[in-house]
Parts: C-alpha cells; structure tokens; sequence
C-alpha cells in the first residue's frame, strides 16, 4: 500500500502522541493497534490507529495497566467513567497505605534515633541507695552481670524505666500474639533452628515476648533461662545480627555462652554489678582491665545456666 498524508510512520506517529515506537509496538502486540503496512513492508498508522493510540496513551498515563485497558476499550465508552472511578478508588488506597508506611518508618526512625543518642544517667535503687550512675553511650547489645543478689536485676529495671519507649522482658515471658506476631515469631524460630537451636517452650516464649514488644529498647532478663548450650550459643551469634531491627538490647546473663568474653565487639557494653554493692561498672573484654576477673568469674558454664530455675511461663497465642 502506497503512503498518503492521512498516514504516519512509526516515528512520526510516535512524535504526534508523545510516546515511543516502542510504545506503540507494544499496544500492536496486545492487541490495541493493526497499523498498515507499506509495500516494503513499513508500518503506517491512519486516522483511526492514531485516534486508538491516543486513547490507550492517556489511560496509561492516568497510571492504568495494559489489561485494564483492553477490559475498559473492549466494553465501550459507557464503563469508562465507572473504570475511572474504581481505579481513582484503588490510587487512593494505596495512597493511603503508603502513608501509612511513611508514618510508620518515621515512628521507629525517631525512636530508634532517641534511644541511640541518649545516654543513661539515673539514681540507682535499692540496694545502692541513691547513689548515681551514667552510661555514656548506648550500644547495640549491652550486657548486665553479676553474681547473685548484686541488685543487676534491678538496675536493669531501672534502666529499663530512664530510657524512652524501652520494655522490662521478665522470666515470666507472657505475651499476647496476633496472628502476624505469630508468623514473625515463628520465622525465626524455623532460622534458629536451622542454624543448630533446639526448639523449646524456653525459647519460644522468649521470641514471641521480643516480638510482640513495640518499645523502641528491650532489656530482657536472664536470656538464656532454660536453653540449652546449643540453643545459647546459636543464640547469641543470632541477636548480634540485629533480627529485631535496630533495637539495643539489654541482656542480664551469667552465661559464658552469652557473654563470650572471648568474643566481644565495639557494639557490645559489659555492665558488672559487684557483689559488694558498689556502683555498676563498665568492664572492657580483655584481661588486666578493671573488673574483667570479677566478670570472668561470674559467668558460669552453659550446663550450669542452662538449668531452669523455675518454670518459664509460656502462653501460646490463640490464633
């Protein structure tokens, strides 16, 4: 077929909408366009390939997809404004979620950038009696020993009560779940154990009450009550790998599974509580360092930490 002036090229169609041939092949492919063809074979675009073109050129701007167009096209022009309409209706949903998600992300952002930048200055209870103690810096895992009745525990509440947004993780590790919680918990119950953990009511109940928590910092009681050495370990290299965003974590431990002096980083802070009541302490990993003996010698054996000193309370959730 010889060309007329009522008949485009490729290109020059492509010019005239204000798309690219590309474009155009592809509303030909899905059936949109049957463009001419000259007798070598070029394609040619009439007045009605154009007027089509320049329908479907529109309706993709307004953000529709290719089958949402052909349902729109092939039913006539009377359900165009309905098709408008449900697809306004589905922009503005997803709108609505997005915003949502911004307003999420800006939530955790500032509370993890106020947890992060505070520092923790608070008068210590009993058995210190008001006495003061600072922590100059918050990192991503601290942990809190000591021996038995040092008061760690309740210097752990007590941070647990001076810094934003944070939440006291007891032993009795009750926590109400919904279903997403319960799949959040559940994946990574299935990694730990993949990595070599053994599952237990212990551990469940101990990732189920971090992952129902929406406080911005945990401090968790005697992390490895009633896990095994295994279970411990892998454990250990699993928190470090922040799992539960950019959380910090306050573990309290006598646990030499959990507090690896052996293996410490400049992420972690090793908070000693002495026996004798004086102030808290920072204890640098490496031997010779002030209190690093004392912190040694509180951490027992993972057999021995891996006893339960009572029932660890577990509630599964109803969903």
């Amino acid at each position: 077929m010889r060309r007329s002036g009522l008949h485009l090229t490729a290109a020059e169609a492509a010019r005239e909408l204000g798309v690219s041939a590309k474009a155009l092949r592809l509303y030909e492919q899905n059936g949109f366009l049957a463009p001419l063809r000259t007798a070598a074979g070029w394609r040619i675009y009439g007045p009605s390939e154009l007027a089509r073109a320049r329908e479907v050129a529109a309706l993709r701007r307004l953000g529709m997809g290719l089958a949402q167009i052909k349902a729109v096209l092939s039913a006539g022009g009377d359900n165009l404004a309905a098709a408008l309409a449900a697809h306004q209706a589905g922009l503005e949903r997803q709108l609505d979620n997005l915003a949502e998600t911004v307003r999420s992300v800006e939530a955790v952002r500032k509370q993890t950038v106020s947890v992060a930048e505070r520092t923790i200055s608070l008068e210590l209870p009993w058995p210190w009696g008001g006495e003061r103690f600072e922590l100059p810096a918050i990192t991503p895992v601290t942990y809190i020993t000591g021996p038995l009745g040092s008061g760690k525990t309740r210097l752990a509440q007590a941070i647990a009560e001076a810094l934003p947004d944070a939440a006291f993780i007891g032993l009795e590790r009750l926590a109400d779940s919904d279903a997403a919680v319960q799949a959040r918990s559940d994946s990574h119950l299935r990694r730990l154990v993949e990595q070599g953990a053994n599952l237990s009511p212990a551990v469940t109940a101990l990732i189920l009450a971090i992952e129902a928590s929406q406080a911005a910092a945990l401090v968790i009681d005697m992390v490895e009550q009633g896990l095994d050495q295994a279970t411990q370990q892998v454990l250990r290299r699993y928190l470090r790998s922040r799992p539960f965003g950019k959380r910090p974590l306050f573990l309290l431990t006598r646990s030499s599974s959990i507090l690896d002096l052996s293996d410490t980083s400049a992420d972690e802070t090793i908070l000693y509580c002495p026996a004798n009541h004086d102030v808290p302490m920072v204890v640098a990993p490496h031997k010779g360092a002030r209190g690093y003996e004392a912190v040694a010698t509180c951490v027992a054996t993972p057999a021995v930490r891996s006893r339960t000193e009572g029932v660890i309370a577990f509630r599964p959730s109803a969903a």
